[in-house]
């Protein structure tokens, strides 16, 4: 009964444990604001600089699953190629020994202290600024709080003779690499795991040459986290997650040989006499020797990935799908930055889609066959899908997003996509004019052929100025100069077309149909206006789909 009820409170320390972890990374991420994306988005190649970013967004979120799963985000929404993704992985896992680090300080007597200060400061403070302080110094101390409780509940239970005989079972290092990882991939923390391993070790319950062994199984387990959030992304995501797994069963097996082969555990020992601080050293010990070894062997890993997890044949066929946005965005705490960029690559790919079929039926009125029908119907379903969906993704999001410039991102994306439809539409309407004068035999004059050719060309070098990076700060007033364009040019086609009604170069029913389409084109060009005016006046980067230069 004493076993039941000391676990119990074990369980109890943990629960607190994870959510103060929840509350401490939440404070830390609120605190950081843009700065994680702005990190992200200035890491290049370099494979130090990646290690750096990687250490420190694991020391703000507090968390290498966290930052691994952020990771996955950004490589689904192609801000990182597989190589950074690497990098920024390997900085993690020595990023997230803070934690275990802080656990070993013995603060368990002024905890509570500090767990009131941030409760107070909560309490007091309506800025989110003070408010994320607060959150930060709250979760610290009830960090502190829960592995004290821990600690105290499995006092009673190490002369147990029963759990001394199974602690005795964990002295076969496979053995306890397997509870290890089974350990930290039922709890998804293995900033917790650790933390739980540290409080056993304090209590004397555990010997530090059993609690290696099972250090190194919580390496693997932690990979549990980022598997799962990769599920259901494209291919670069879930190699990714590979990546991660692939990093760190090598480093088990590594550290696994270092251990036995060499007194590793004696050198912790000498190194401090606190049991907790023995094991954060041991935890930082793997993670730098694990990266210092595998950091010349990182095209390697990459290599492996794409090769265990290959591109999709070309002759795939080609279903309507997301290509960055997944289910799991709306199920989890998604980053802001990864749920942006993925939003905003879908709206990108649905813009050219759009751009393209405009092109496509404007040429169908001057050379129409069944496949370039055929062409613009499918664009268009693909269009109407896309915009289902994206609006059912910003909807769903505008409710979990914090901040409001990330809110006020997504509702122009939302604008811009309504903007798109209506694009694809009037395509489609144009299409529809081909087909009526082919079906009655109707032909446009020659002139007014002359015009569609430069309605075609003024609408390519509009559509063409929202791929600008370079001129993306004058794109409002350049595109404004476009649409006054279209005006004046629509307003001088229907001139000339009643000139050519007057003097019967043209029928009257081929009139009516060129007029239709000039309606179309001068809304086109109402439409391309209101994309420029979301996308300059909330910062939109150009409209092509963000690349990390590919998987290299």
């Amino acid at each position: 009964m004493e076993i039941v009820t000391c676990m119990v409170t074990m369980i109890g320390g943990l629960a607190i444990f994870l959510y103060s972890m929840k509350m401490l990374s939440g404070g830390l991420e609120a605190a950081a604001g843009s700065k994680l994306q702005s990190i992200l988005e200035k890491l290049t190649s370099n494979r130090f600089l990646g290690l750096l970013v990687g250490v420190v967004i694991a020391g703000l979120v507090q968390s290498s699953s966290t930052t691994t799963v952020m990771v996955v985000g950004f490589v689904n929404a192609s801000l990182l190629n597989l190589t950074q993704a690497l990098w920024v992985i390997m900085g993690a896992n020595i990023g997230t020994n803070i934690t275990s680090q802080l656990v070993a300080f013995k603060f368990s007597q002024i905890a509570p202290i500090i767990a009131i200060v941030g409760v107070l400061i909560l309490l007091f403070t309506h800025k989110k600024k003070y408010a994320a302080i607060g959150q930060i110094v709250t979760g610290l101390g009830f960090i502190f709080i829960s592995t004290s409780i821990m600690s105290g509940a499995m006092e009673p239970v190490k002369d147990n003779p029963a759990f001394t005989e199974f602690l005795t079972s964990m002295d076969n290092p496979l053995l306890g690499i397997l509870v290890g990882l089974l350990f930290v991939a039922l709890i998804q923390s293995s900033a917790a795991g650790v933390a739980v391993l540290q409080t056993l070790a304090a209590s004397g319950v555990i010997g530090l040459d059993q609690a290696v062994f099972i250090l190194y199984g919580m390496h693997v387990g932690t990979c549990v986290t980022a598997i799962l959030s990769s599920v259901g992304s494209n291919r670069n995501a879930l190699r990714t997650a590979l990546m991660h797994l692939t990093f760190n069963v090598i480093g088990v097996g590594i550290m696994t040989g270092l251990t036995i082969a060499f007194p590793i555990t004696d050198l912790m020992r000498k190194m401090s006499d606190s049991p907790m601080r023995q094991i954060a050293n041991a935890h930082l010990l793997f993670a730098l020797v694990t990266t210092i070894v595998l950091l010349p062997f990182g095209k390697l890993i990459v290599k492996f990935v794409t090769t265990v997890i290959p591109n999709e044949k070309d002759n795939a066929v080609e279903k309507h799908k997301l290509m960055y946005l997944t289910p799991s965005m709306l199920r989890t705490e998604t980053n802001s930055a990864v749920l942006i960029a993925s939003v905003r690559n879908e709206v990108s790919r649905m813009y050219d889609m759009a751009s393209k079929n405009v092109t496509r039926s404007l040429n169908a009125v001057l050379n129409n066959t069944e496949s370039v029908q055929s062409d613009i119907n499918d664009a268009e379903e693909y269009i109407d899908y896309l915009n289902k969906e994206i609006s059912f993704y910003v909807s769903h999001s505008l409710a979990k997003v914090t901040s409001e410039s990330d809110a006020v991102m997504l509702s122009a994306l939302f604008k811009i996509t309504g903007n798109i439809e209506r694009m694809g539409d009037h395509a489609t309407n144009i299409a529809g004019y081909a087909n009526l004068l082919q079906d009655k035999g109707y032909k446009l004059s020659d002139k007014a052929c002359f015009e569609v050719q430069q309605m075609i060309q003024v609408l390519s070098d509009t559509t063409f100025l929202f791929y600008d990076d370079k001129e993306i700060k004058n794109l409002h007033v350049r595109v404004a100069k476009a649409e006054q364009k279209i005006d004046d040019m629509t307003t001088l086609f229907r001139k000339n077309q009643i000139q050519r009604m007057t003097t019967g170069e043209c029928s009257g029913e081929a009139c009516v149909i060129y007029s239709e389409m000039l309606t179309d084109f001068e809304r086109l060009g109402d439409h391309l206006l209101n994309i420029a005016e979301a996308t300059t006046e909330n910062y939109i980067t150009s409209l092509h789909v963000t690349t990390a230069g590919g998987i290299a």
